[in-house]
C-alpha cells in the first residue's frame, strides 16, 4: 500500500449527510450516513479510484467514527466496509449498535 500524496482531511458535510476524505482539497472519498435519533447510520462508503490503494477508506472511516464518538452518538454500520471496519478496531464497540431489520427499513424509507 502506497502512502497517499498531498494534504489530506476529513470533514463531516451535514448538508449532505457525508464525511468527506479531502486530498489537496480534491474529495478522495466519503462515508454516506443518516441519523436516527443518537445512532448515526453508515450506509455507504466509497474511494476514488484515482486514490485506491492508499488506505484513506480507512483514515476516512476512523475519523467518521471518532467524530461520532465526539458527538455522543452511536454507530449502526450498515455499509459493509464500515461493518468489516468495526470487526478489526474493537475500540469503537461500545458506541456500535447492530443492524435491525427496524433500521433498514427506516433508511430505505429515507433514501426513497
Amino acid at each position: 500500500m502506497s502512502e497517499p500524496s498531498g494534504t489530506r482531511s476529513v470533514q463531516r458535510v451535514d448538508a449532505r449527510h457525508r464525511y468527506e476524505i479531502l486530498v489537496d482539497g480534491r474529495c478522495a472519498g466519503l462515508a454516506a450516513y443518516r441519523d436516527r435519533g443518537a445512532q448515526r447510520v453508515f450506509f455507504h462508503a466509497e474511494v476514488d479510484d484515482a486514490f485506491a490503494g492508499q488506505g484513506l477508506g480507512a483514515e476516512l472511516v476512523r475519523a467518521a467514527l471518532a467524530d461520532v464518538r465526539e458527538s455522543g452518538k452511536r454507530v449502526v454500520p450498515v455499509c459493509p466496509y464500515v461493518a468489516k471496519f468495526l470487526e478489526r478496531h474493537e475500540e469503537f464497540a461500545d458506541i456500535t449498535d447492530p443492524v435491525t431489520p427496524d433500521v433498514l427499513s427506516r433508511l430505505e424509507g429515507e433514501l426513497r
